[in-house]
């Protein structure tokens, strides 16, 4: 049984009620026993107290989107190690994807997944099932026994569904188990080998463009069959304001529709690979700075609904490889805050729209018992400084890999602690 803990003298911020007060949490027992306004009454007997000194108080993020190593790349990222960096980060609940070695497609692989994590990661681990069996695009996998094993949902993880008619078959029997669909909008025929942003820069570097609309054709596609189906559909990556209009028309029309977007897409553009610069080959590619406004201004309407790290752990050989050669993805789980608060500092999005990006709406598309700061809800806390200045070195990455977009970048806002299930899992050094 977990200790009691009180957390006094905090902005305690909740996007789920829209709450932003000072007071004091009390956990108990693992979850929020009682938040109070003002001054604490007192700690209870044997109660850990936290003086949070003005900090922010926000529910524990929830990534939507991340990659691990285990099983079959463990060298890359295990679920220890990606919880430790997620904890790092104020992430207290993440999203895998089943892009695994063997693919996770087997009810065995996710009840083996989930009594790994609760082994050994710190955080809570949601495990997603493969759309197809072996990612290969063509045979459903067992929805129902994967559902039953303990998969929150269904996605592709890096790869798209070509086949319209398997991507129908693929809504219409998650209907059946109120599961959600999260697949990557992508039209690979146009997309074809390209590895960067089609424009005037890829022109310049001489390297093959993707065009926007191998992303905006895929998602209307994905969009129609999840309104023809009656589907709950998550487009896990957009990138370009087309995609943010697209997305806003859905919705209108279905309450089952959601996107997501990568923090890369929102803090950086296509000029910041410079000289070939590997860690800043992605997928979706990094857009022209206009696209990135766009999709900023799509967040604060609301058509985009989460904010994820897209948090793929590559080794250095994959990356040591000319720009057109090299493995695509990024680390972010420990800089998705600190990366979505220079959006903050910057004056394009307010603190409260960023935070629930990243608590209350991943949780309420995935139907989980997080993502909030009320009485009675799950102990999962971050505690941070918005003000906080730090430099990202990779001598302090608690991940496996080191290819991350923020290489020595200048960050404003860290998280001081992390509680998990009413667990400190994570307290910054510099803090005690």
């Amino acid at each position: 049984m977990n200790k009691r803990l009180l957390i006094e003298n905090a902005r305690i911020m909740d996007p789920a009620s829209s709450t932003d007060v000072t007071g004091a949490i009390l956990v108990e027992n693992g979850v929020v026993s009682e938040i109070v306004e003002g001054a604490a009454p007192g700690a209870p007997e044997k109660a850990e107290r936290i003086n949070a000194r003005g900090l922010i108080a926000a529910p524990g993020l929830i990534d939507m989107r991340v990659f691990t190593g285990e099983p079959g790349h463990e060298y890359r990222e295990t679920l220890a190690s990606a919880g430790e960096a997620a904890a790092t980060g104020g992430v207290t609940s993440i999203l895998v994807m089943p892009d695994t070695v063997p693919v996770i497609d087997d009810g065995a692989l996710v009840d083996f997944l989930m009594r790994r994590a609760q082994a050994t990661s710190c955080v809570h681990i949601l495990p997603t099932a493969a759309i197809t069996k072996g990612l290969e695009g063509k045979e459903l996998t067992e929805f129902g026994l994967l559902r039953e094993a303990g998969a929150i949902g269904f996605s592709e993880g890096r790869h798209s569904l070509q086949s319209a008619a398997v991507m129908r078959a693929a809504m219409t029997y998650a209907t059946n188990f109120d599961a959600p669909i999260i697949h990557k909008p992508l039209d690979t025929s146009l997309a074809a080998d390209g590895v960067m942003n089609a424009g005037p820069l890829a022109t310049f570097r001489g390297l093959k463009g993707i065009p926007g609309e191998a992303e905006t054709i895929a998602l209307d596609r994905d969009l129609q069959l999840a309104l023809m189906t009656g589907a709950r559909y998550h487009a896990a990556q957009i990138s370009t304001g087309r995609s943010a209009e697209i997305m806003s028309f859905y919705k209108e029309r279905s309450g089952t529709v959601t996107a997501g977007i990568s923090i890369n897409n929102l803090c950086l553009n296509e000029n910041d690979i410079g000289s070939y610069r590997t860690f800043f080959k992605l997928s979706p590619p990094l857009r022209h700075e206009d696209e990135r406004q766009a999709v900023i201004e799509g967040l604060k309407s609301g058509s985009i609904d989460v904010i994820h790290s897209d948090h793929d752990p590559q080794d250095s050989e994959g990356k040591r490889q000319p720009f057109a050669d090299a493995a695509s993805g990024a680390i972010g789980l420990e800089t998705l805050l600190a990366a979505a608060l220079r959006l903050y500092h910057s004056g394009d999005v307010d603190l409260m729209t960023l935070l629930r990006a990243m608590t209350s709406r991943p949780a309420e598309i995935l139907g989980l018992d997080s993502g909030r700061l009320t009485k009675g809800a799950l102990a999962d806390i971050c505690l941070f400084d918005p003000h906080y200045p730090w430099i990202v070195e990779e001598t302090a990455i608690r991940s496996r890999s080191r290819n991350t977009t923020f290489e020595n970048a200048r960050m404003m806002g860290k998280v001081m602690t992390t509680v998990v299930g009413g667990r400190i899992v994570f307290r910054e050094e510099a803090d005690a």
